[in-house]
């Protein structure tokens, strides 16, 4: 079997760096700088010909991070390697994933064409924003639930009369999942949304009076889903609200939102973003070693059904 190399581009470095450690590996050596003008080059500093070689690069804003790991796939085909694996920690632009609107960009399908016409042959990815977004990919694509260390967690922190909170109707399916695991009840938040990154909360489905609430999602924006969502359940009696997602986008005043609120007690969130805040709230919970496990049984051809299991 032919060996297999980690790289990392610049957008997630430190969760690259973990990764390659729980794999008892250092990460391959690759040099990437930006010319006057802003444009992007790459060089890989080593062999990788022949080589299973996966690239570990996030795609949050700005844009550069997703171009990044474009040149980087495109020069490592370029290179020879044998085949080359994405392994995309937060998948961005996925919530344009359909034509909601006349006259929009479906730009979820848009950056899965790019991945594969730059020459990538497998995606890993965590928590897409929809599971839907599998299909817009013609090569094979890996998607892993980062629920797997949260919820490991979440025992930790010992809550009776628990209640998992899902924002809206879309994420009752990894709420659902999360009640299981924690034996707890399922509360839904109905929400519509007047204009983008503007929510507004409706009817709370199912009883929080006095109960410790997690409310679950895939990620946090702005913050004011979330933090709307957390006072709609403190109104209804809910003790302690703890929230619980997979990316911390944290745009905007998210942080500022987060720490003012007196309904939110804690925040749980993972390393697939670089933190990029200060908030005494806030928790990261590390998924270097489900990337890891991930990652050597996709080099040995070996299933990973097991690590996602919990949404099932």
């Amino acid at each position: 079997m032919s060996e297999f190399k980690i790289v990392s581009g610049r957008s997630n470095r430190p969760l690259a760096e973990k990764v390659a450690t729980a794999l008892g590996l250092s990460l391959s050596g690759v040099k990437i700088q930006n010319f006057s003008d802003g444009e992007i080059w790459v060089k890989y500093e080593e062999n990788v010909r022949g080589v299973d070689l996966f690239i570990v690069q996030s795609t949050h804003a700005p844009s550069d991070n997703l171009m990044e790991l474009l040149i980087l796939i495109d020069a490592a085909r370029r290179a020879s390697a044998k085949r080359i694996t994405a392994v995309i920690p937060y998948f961005s632009y996925a919530r344009q994933d359909r034509k909601d609107q006349p006259r929009v960009s479906i730009t979820a399908k848009l950056v899965a064409n790019l991945l594969t016409e730059a020459g990538a042959d497998r995606v890993i990815a965590m928590d897409l924003h929809t599971p839907q977004i599998q299909g817009f990919f013609d090569i094979p694509l890996d998607h892993l639930y980062a629920s797997t260390a949260l919820v490991k967690r979440m025992h930790l922190e010992n809550l009776d009369r628990l209640a998992i909170a899902s924002p809206d109707v879309g994420g009752v399916k990894t709420a659902r999942a999360y009640a299981t695991r924690l034996d707890a009840d399922l509360v839904v938040v109905d929400k519509r949304r007047p204009a983008h990154n503007v929510a507004e909360v409706m009817h709370i489905i199912g009883e929080v009076n006095n109960k410790n609430v997690i409310i679950v999602d895939d990620l946090i924006d702005t913050g004011s889903t979330f933090v709307k969502c957390a006072e709609a359940l403190k109104n209804k009696g809910a003790d302690r609200i703890i929230g619980v997602c997979t990316h911390a986008v944290f745009s905007g005043a998210a942080i500022e939102k987060i720490n003012k609120s007196d309904a939110v007690s804690k925040v749980f969130v993972t390393d697939t973003i670089p933190p990029h805040w200060d908030s005494p709230k806030i928790e990261i919970i590390s998924i270097a070693e489900l990337l890891a496990e991930a990652i050597v049984r996709t080099h040995e051809n070996a299933s990973i059904s097991s690590l996602f299991e919990i949404v099932r």
